[in-house]
């Protein structure tokens, strides 16, 4: 329990728990001056606009991250895709006739130059998946550094929200 002591300086001073009759001697509070609460003041909005920017930062993130896992879930439906093709294909033989489908209509391709043709897309396909497998390991890792900066914003905000709030005068 505090109890204020006479001086020239008004002094906080605390019994310590469990100890009878020993005070404890806190530093001196002074009143803060108008300039003092008015930078505290601006402090914490400057903090607060630089926060709100960050997690600004921080969605556009999620969001670049949601359309690559997205992007990549597509690329995975294809090469599955074109591996049951490229099984069909390893099933026939040269007797066997391939069409393709060009716009709306079918047109006769040779069966090698239709396995030429699938290899080459899965080729393509899984290059694209690599890079996006890339891609999102890059904003995973920027993600998380944004993480970490708000975090510390975030902490500087409440310490500045606290300074504010621990000014006399301020309500």
């Amino acid at each position: 329990m505090p109890c204020l002591l006479p001086g020239s300086l008004t002094h906080r001073v605390e019994r310590e728990e469990g100890q009878k009759g020993e005070l404890r001697r806190l530093p001196a509070r002074h009143p803060a001056t108008p300039a003092q609460e008015a930078f505290t003041s601006t402090m914490a909005e400057l903090i607060q606009k630089k926060l709100q920017g960050e997690v600004e930062k921080y969605q556009q993130l999620q969001k670049d991250l949601s359309k690559s896992m997205s992007g990549r879930q597509k690329l995975e439906a294809q090469l599955t895709e074109n591996n049951i093709v490229k099984e069909e294909l390893a099933l026939l033989d040269g007797s066997n006739v391939v069409f393709k489908l060009l716009g709306p209509v079918l047109v006769r391709q040779e069966l090698g130059e239709a396995r030429a043709t699938v290899g080459k897309r899965l080729d393509y396909i899984t290059a694209e998946i690599k890079r996006y497998e890339s891609q999102l390991r890059d904003l995973e890792r920027q993600s998380e550094q944004q993480r970490e900066t708000l975090a510390q914003l975030q902490q500087e905000f409440q310490r500045a929200q606290a300074a504010k709030a621990g000014a006399p005068g301020k309500a």
